[in-house]
């Protein structure tokens, strides 16, 4: 089975009515980048940090996954799918995902503000217990923040997209505007010659040793376009796979 890698970013959600960061809309323009996604901000008023990432999981649940992220799932009827994402949403995996790197940490979870990366004080939240109190403590306890890689920090999961896109039979960018470092360098993993598609309604430069198909469209429209052209080279029906998604 060929192996089918996605990089996902903010454009794949965007339709969901979910924008993070960049794309955040009244949240993003009340909070500054470096007030509430910096280690920094996070030290000079922990509070505003904890009020602004409370109102995002709140977005967060009143978002549903769309097409896009449905005919990703999809796709695993044919392929051996790796999703790696930019986004701190779960729509991937509320959609049926099943196998999802996240780069950028995860909305719904919290952790330590002492060792972010120590599951032993990871906790996952729920729809019914979205927002952390000012002051509230991690087991080891120090204050609980979000697991979020901010600016500044490093990405503990880059290895593993890595692998991922080294290993990738066809590689496929929707809704990242290949801006961001280090995760827009993944793409240079990819295979010499395997394909790369690339989807995304605005022009994207991209940099790779393999051949790129440019499908300006948004997501959803743009992900229906990847599996009629993938359906023609791999010899499935697409009918079935959007109905699936359906």
């Amino acid at each position: 089975m060929k192996r089918l890698v996605f990089l996902t970013g903010a454009g794949i959600s965007a339709e969901s009515g979910f924008s993070t960061f960049r794309d955040a809309g009244g949240l993003w323009e009340q909070y500054p980048v470096e007030k509430v996604a910096t280690p920094e901000g996070w030290q000079a008023d922990p509070n505003l940090v904890t009020d602004f990432y409370n109102g995002l999981r709140r977005q967060l649940v009143e978002a549903r996954p769309n097409l896009g992220h449905r005919l990703v799932a999809a796709l695993e009827s044919h392929y051996d799918v790796t999703v790696v994402t930019q986004n701190v949403d779960d729509l991937h995996e509320r959609a049926g995902s099943t196998r999802v790197v996240h780069l950028h940490g995860e909305l719904l979870k919290v952790c330590s503000s002492r060792d972010p990366d120590d599951p032993r004080y990871r906790l996952t939240l729920t729809p019914g217990r979205l927002e952390v109190a000012h002051g509230e403590r991690a087991a080891d306890g120090s204050l609980l923040r979000p697991w979020i890689v901010w600016f500044g920090e490093a990405v503990p999961n880059l290895e593993q997209g890595a692998e991922a896109a080294s290993q990738a039979d066809v590689f496929v960018v929707v809704g990242s505007s290949l801006n961001v470092y280090p995760a827009a360098g993944l793409v240079r993993y990819v295979p010499a010659g395997r394909p790369v598609y690339v989807i995304d309604p605005k022009p994207v430069r991209v940099s790779s040793a393999s051949p790129v198909s440019v499908i300006q469209q948004v997501a959803t429209q743009g992900m229906a376009t990847l599996v009629r052209r993938l359906a023609e080279a791999d010899g499935f029906d697409p009918a079935e796979v959007l109905a699936r998604a359906d």
